[in-house]
Formats: structure tokens, sequence, C-alpha cells
């Protein structure tokens, strides 16, 4: 789980085509890396099937930097990690 921060900087940068020093924790999708609606989607599927994990679409209002999307996926991982306890 150490690496989940790194892998997912480096999942978004691939997806929106953008060095991944650009992705920093608090840099704006939308605003400041340029990310459209179908790029957000993207990046919730690549991240639900990197992790296999399933983040509902009303999530998606939440994923708007990199500090953000971290959080959401640790807590869907968590709660993955839970139910097999």
């Amino acid at each position: 789980m150490q690496n989940i921060e790194e892998e997912i900087k480096n999942l978004i940068a691939e997806i929106i085509e953008k060095d991944p020093g650009q992705v920093t924790p608090e840099a704006k999708f939308f605003e400041d890396l340029g990310v459209d609606s179908m790029m957000a989607l993207e990046i919730l599927a690549a991240i639900e099937k990197k992790y296999k994990i399933s983040i509902p679409e009303e999530k998606l209002a939440q994923l708007t930097t990199l500090a953000q999307t971290i959080a959401v996926a640790k807590e869907y991982l968590a709660q993955k990690e839970g139910s097999h306890a």
C-alpha cells in the first residue's frame, strides 16, 4: 500500500498525457491539468481495475486532485480488505 500514491499518480499522468511531476497532490485536475469528464471516468475505471475495487460514479465529483483521488481509492481499498477479514 505504501506505493499507492505513486501508482495512482503515474496512472493519472498516463491517462491525461502529462509528466507525472505535473500531477502534484494539490493540482486541480480540471483547472490546472486540463482533465475532462471522459478522462475522469477513465481514471476512475483504471483505479477500479488496478485495485479490483468498485467506486460508485457519484464519487467522481470528489476526484478533483491527486490527494482526493488517493483518499477515495484508499477508502474503498480499506473496505475491500475489511470485507475479506
